[in-house]
């Protein structure tokens, strides 16, 4: 399961896909693979049947179709767009 910061945005494009960042104006490139792997992680429960899916699409093994998604996942937090795991963060007051 994959959770996308409210300011982020995934498309579908020719190349692959891309998520916009609205807060930065930057936008993340995705390759085909990569967009499969993020569109799958969103509309799973789980990390694991996320990667299942992936490794069918694609015939690879479970430990490599494992692999792919984590790269996938660790590559979008780096950048910001996501959160570090599948559990919201917890709501906090901001000072004005």
């Amino acid at each position: 399961m994959l959770l996308l910061h409210e300011h982020t945005h995934p498309v579908l494009t020719d190349e692959g896909g891309a998520i916009l960042d609205e807060s930065t104006g930057r936008w993340s490139y995705l390759t085909p693979s990569a967009a499969s792997a993020v569109l799958l992680l969103l509309s799973s429960t789980t990390e694991n049947q996320a990667t299942e899916q992936y490794g069918e699409r694609y015939g690879l093994s479970h430990d490599l179709a494992a692999k792919d998604i984590r790269m996938v996942t660790t590559a979008l937090t780096r950048q910001g767009v996501t959160f570090g795991s599948a559990v919201r963060r917890p709501w906090r007051r901001r000072d004005r």
